[in-house]
């Protein structure tokens, strides 16, 4: 699969889920204290993005 959701804990000891496309960092959320934090955030992001608007200005 080219693309995948991973979680990951920065510098700072937070989880930040980030979205892969063959390898690339698209995108990635702010940091989580925990794994679970992390997890709904994809969750959202799945459930919710594919009716968000694309703006183009």
């Amino acid at each position: 699969m080219a693309h995948k959701f991973v979680i990951e804990q920065n510098k700072a000891g937070e989880y930040v889920a980030k979205f892969k496309y063959n390898s690339e960092t698209m995108f990635w959320t702010e940091g989580y204290s925990s794994k679970a934090g992390a997890k709904n955030a994809i969750e959202s992001i799945i459930k919710n993005g594919p009716a968000a608007p694309v703006d183009e200005t």
